[in-house]
């Protein structure tokens, strides 16, 4: 073969090979012991990491065009912004104490922290809780909104003690938060800040922690911790019906199609899929250590959950349900989202 079409072809291969990169996407990872890694889609193999500037970063989120990663970092009771293509944090916003969860809608970031925190794990299911002199179990947690590209803290909503996870209505007006401290759903309107509506979950189960909206916006799904339970709530978040699921359960999200619920049972070292339509369990999926969140990769074919204890990313083959590989990811990995982005415990398109 002359030397020009031996070149010619090793040039088209390597542009088809950036071009299934490229469309394959990247998923980050972070890793409350250390920085972000950075997985490529394509060969589902781990490329490096960057760092965030602070300690423990836990929540993480992207912007829709893929230019920002935010991440809550709970160590230094701040939000890191960071821009993609140069993998270099351009702004630090302090909040509060203990940020954890981190939703990205448009230009902002929404990151819960907690006030009265003293940091530490949650009490193990049945535990006795010891009492402290002073309220602190009962101050409101705080959602702090913050302005991606201006790097500035816009405002707080203030909701229960100990809020966990966030969601959106469809229209985006409005915002959903899990408060696992007195056990309740609450519904706020994000211009204003109002709360709308308190749901109280003790009857279903206690701790409330993740929630999803489907993809058709009829339905939301949270995760009752202490429960064993996931809570089903119609449009109006009025509940309809609980699920049995594995021990102390936590992210939770819908398929893109919305035929499937997937749910992280973290003490079960499970993942478990229902059908949406009937609630009957599909499957469960055995994991590693303390897995808390997952994300879909963007063209819905494989599941990636992160394993904190067990230090690993587990891929799982979205049609067979099997496990497919396991990464070894070092550093404590808590959270995991894409660009493009997709589907997951964190995250939505």
């Amino acid at each position: 073969m002359p030397n020009k079409l031996i070149c010619a072809t090793l040039f088209a291969l390597g542009l088809a090979a950036a071009a299934q990169a490229q469309t394959a996407g990247v998923a980050y990872i972070s890793n409350q012991n250390g920085g972000i890694g950075v997985l490529d889609l394509a060969t589902l193999e781990l490329t490096g990491s960057f760092e965030v500037g602070a300690k423990g970063p836990r929540g993480i989120g992207v912007t829709a065009d893929g230019k920002y990663l935010v991440t809550a970092n709970k160590d230094d009771a701040n939000v890191s912004i960071i821009d993609l293509a140069t993998r270099k944090v351009v702004k630090q916003v302090k909040i509060g104490k203990n940020p954890e969860f981190v939703r990205v809608l448009g230009d902002k970031a929404f990151v819960t922290y907690e006030p009265s925190s003293k940091g530490g794990p949650p009490p193990k299911p049945g535990a006795v809780v010891v009492e402290e002199d002073d309220d602190d179990d009962k101050v409101p947690a705080r959602i702090a909104i913050v302005d991606i590209r201006k790097g500035k803290l816009l405002k707080e909503i203030t909701s229960g003690p100990e809020t966990e996870g966030i969601e959106f209505t469809p229209d985006g007006k409005r915002m959903i938060v899990t408060n696992e401290a007195d056990n309740t759903i609450t519904l706020h309107d994000i211009r204003s800040g109002k709360l709308l509506k308190t749901v109280p979950t003790s009857k279903y189960g206690d701790r409330p922690r993740g929630i999803k909206v489907s993809p058709d916006g009829k339905r939301y799904v949270a995760t009752l911790e202490f429960g064993n339970k996931f809570l089903i709530l119609d449009d109006k978040l009025d509940p309809i019906k609980t699920v049995e699921t594995g021990k102390t359960p936590y992210g939770i999200a819908f398929d893109r199609t919305g035929q499937r619920i997937f749910v992280a049972a973290s003490r079960a070292n499970t993942l478990q899929v229902f059908d949406a339509a009937s609630l009957e369990k599909i499957k469960e999926i055995p994991s590693g250590e303390r897995c808390w969140h997952f994300t879909f990769t963007p063209d819905d074919k494989q599941v990636l959950l992160t394993c904190g204890r067990s230090d690993e990313v587990i891929v799982i083959d979205t049609k067979t349900l099997e496990v497919t590989k396991r990464i070894a990811n070092k550093g404590m990995p808590w959270g995991i989202v894409t660009y493009p982005k997709a589907f997951g415990s964190l995250d939505q398109p």
